[in-house]
């Protein structure tokens, strides 16, 4: 049995781990399975943690009010550094591109642990979009020994950059693995507004917007956009899950607030935001995850950012990016508002980010590496590739679920 432990902090690595660690956890002849908590979030790690039942083995609780990305920084290495010498795991996992991924990874190899970093490879080729996470997952890359890349696209900027092909696996993404986990058609919210919403008779767009570089000015802007698109549009519902920032909770409620068909409401969980998005008739944000998501779905998302480092996204039709400035993004929500043809030039026939597999995959390829089973798995983009839609949509667009 060898000794696999597995660091987040944040929620979106939790919600793009979840699977995963049940899967490792599944494997009880094989793994013994640590999960390790910084606590760089911490209400918001614990919701997605409480959605797929996992309890952390060890917590840092680093979280502080104001927390700087240096004070997080320091202080997950200093405190992963003792739970790694006293653990002595056999092999680290990190998730993405946080303060928490980077520091895990570095702990790692300072301990010459081998590493494995899960979405490896992803690249918007600007430094300070997004900020600081395009840094953070090239530095996790330059110490990792096993690159669990999502996608084809993922593998090819690792190459570029001298990292070889015997080192990289390509799993899928396991945000779909999540994402297709917490579906359900007659799901119930924890929060009584969205129950009490028609999703029939309004068009509901889901918003999210929370990144560090639209703070200030740009996410202004995104919000007056929102607001005027709303009153152009009498059917038209905004729900808008509010970060906990301050910063950011102040934009919203100066601009967006009192206003009857904006819903802005406290962070939901992971599985009340996957199945809100599965009922939204589209999806507007600055999020990286959520552009996986959406894919899910057959949703369309318009894209609050002037980079995206999930290029598959644009490259299908899923994901149109708006930028930053006001009415660039209220010209194209507008469109798809109004244009039947422009919404369904934005909807896709196969989802580019994953099959519901890469847990298992990365899973397999651990495995592997400690000679638990003979082959290596089968990458994703060998097989057909999987999209899952709603069932409403299935009947309303007529399109075939293979």
């Amino acid at each position: 049995m060898k000794k696999i432990m597995i660091i987040i902090g944040t929620r979106p690595e939790a919600t793009k781990m979840g699977t995963l660690i049940q899967e490792m956890k599944s494997c009880t002849e094989w793994f013994d399975v640590k999960v390790v908590v910084t606590g760089q979030h911490k209400e918001q790690l614990y919701q997605v943690m409480d959605n797929f039942d996992i309890e952390p083995d060890i917590d840092l609780e680093i979280m502080k009010e104001n927390q700087s990305l240096a004070y997080i920084t320091t202080r997950a290495i200093s405190g992963l550094d003792d739970i790694v010498s006293e653990e002595k795991p056999d092999f680290i996992l990190v998730h993405g591109d946080t303060q928490t991924s980077f520091s895990g990874a570095l702990v790692g190899f300072l301990h010459q642990i081998p590493v494995g970093h899960v979405e490896a490879g992803l690249r918007s080729h600007n430094k300070y979009s997004p900020w600081p996470e395009e840094i953070n997952r090239k530095l996790v890359d330059v110490v990792t020994d096993y690159l669990f890349a999502p996608t084809e696209n993922s593998v090819e900027n690792l190459k570029q950059e001298g990292y070889v092909r015997e080192n990289i696996y390509i799993t899928g993404q396991t945000a779909i693995d999540a994402a297709i986990i917490a579906y359900k058609k007659d799901h119930i919210f924890k929060i009584d507004k969205l129950n009490a919403i028609d999703f029939s008779a309004k068009r509901v767009i889901t918003m999210t917007a929370h990144r560090r570089e639209n703070r200030g000015k740009p996410m202004e802007q995104m919000f007056r956009a929102i607001r005027r698109v709303v009153d152009d549009h009498p059917d038209v519902l905004v729900i808008y899950p509010v970060h906990l920032s301050p910063i950011v909770r102040k934009h919203a409620y100066d601009l967006l607030s009192n206003h009857d068909r904006i819903l802005l409401i406290e962070p939901v969980d992971f599985f009340d935001l996957i199945n809100l998005q599965a009922r939204s008739h589209f999806i507007i944000s600055d999020s990286g995850g959520l552009q996986e998501e959406a894919s899910v779905f057959n949703k369309p998302l318009v894209l609050m950012r002037d980079t995206t480092e999930r290029p598959e996204a644009i490259e299908k039709g899923t994901v149109y990016l708006a930028g930053i400035d006001e009415e660039p993004i209220y010209e194209v929500t507008t469109k798809l508002l109004n244009d039947p043809e422009f919404y369904e030039s934005l909807t896709i026939e196969s989802n580019p980010f994953g099959d519901g597999k890469a847990s298992k995959r990365i899973r397999d390829v651990i495995a592997y590496h400690f000679g638990f089973i003979e082959n290596l798995p089968e990458e994703f983009g060998s097989s057909e590739k999987l999209i899952i839609f709603c069932e409403e949509d299935i009947q309303s667009r007529k399109i075939k679920n293979d």
